[in-house]
């Protein structure tokens, strides 16, 4: 049986009692420096994007609940280059840099974690990539709603699953590297379709 590895969890965060609390659509961080140190999310999403030079948002990730932002740069010794900003009301813990480093290094079997988790999102990145290069609209679309519905989907009683996360058709069309108008267009006529509905932001499918 498989050696049951550590994380980085709540209780090792929440030892430094740095309780952050954020409104939705608020700035958490922006690109230049170094992080003050490691974000735990206790309640809400965050999102991770990056603005282009011509005024373009591309959202990367959305963080949920009981998972952890800017190792990254942390563990590779970089600067912040993207946004984070809460997807809803969130309240974050913080561990400073040093003391994570230390954590670590004295339990080296949270590396494994840090690669599943990683590995895993780079999974989902790589799907939006391949629809991105080489699909439509549509195609782009729906492979941002299937990732969706893997990080995010619960599923129904009877057909289908429910994106249980608000996002709106900007947001979308950011992970689609689509426009707001196209977005919206697309999920039009996935609806048509049946093969998607909307309840206040849910997606079902």
């Amino acid at each position: 049986m498989m050696k049951k590895f550590k994380k980085l969890d709540e209780e090792f965060f929440a030892q430094f009692k740095k309780l952050l609390k954020f409104k939705r659509n608020q700035v958490i961080m922006g690109p230049g420096g170094k992080p003050l140190g490691t974000f735990f999310i206790k309640s809400g999403f965050v999102r991770q994007y990056l603005i282009s030079e011509d005024g373009k948002e591309f959202t990367f990730n959305i963080y949920k609940p009981n998972t952890y932002f800017s190792m990254t740069c942390l563990l590779n010794n970089t600067p912040n280059i993207h946004y984070y900003e809460s997807l809803t009301d969130t309240v974050l813990l913080r561990a400073p840099n040093d003391g994570v480093i230390k954590h670590i290094e004295n339990n080296p079997g949270i590396i494994y974690d840090l690669v599943k988790r990683t590995l895993s999102r780079l999974d989902g990145v790589t799907r939006l990539m391949e629809a991105l290069f080489t699909g439509n609209a549509k195609q782009q679309i729906s492979s941002v709603l299937l990732v969706l519905v893997r990080r995010f989907g619960k599923k129904n009683n009877g057909k289908g699953f429910t994106i249980n996360i608000a996002l709106t058709h900007r947001i979308i069309g950011t992970l689609a590297g689509l426009s707001r108008e196209s977005t919206s267009i697309v999920l039009e006529t996935l609806e048509k379709e049946n093969v998607i509905s909307q309840k206040k932001s849910f997606y079902i499918g």
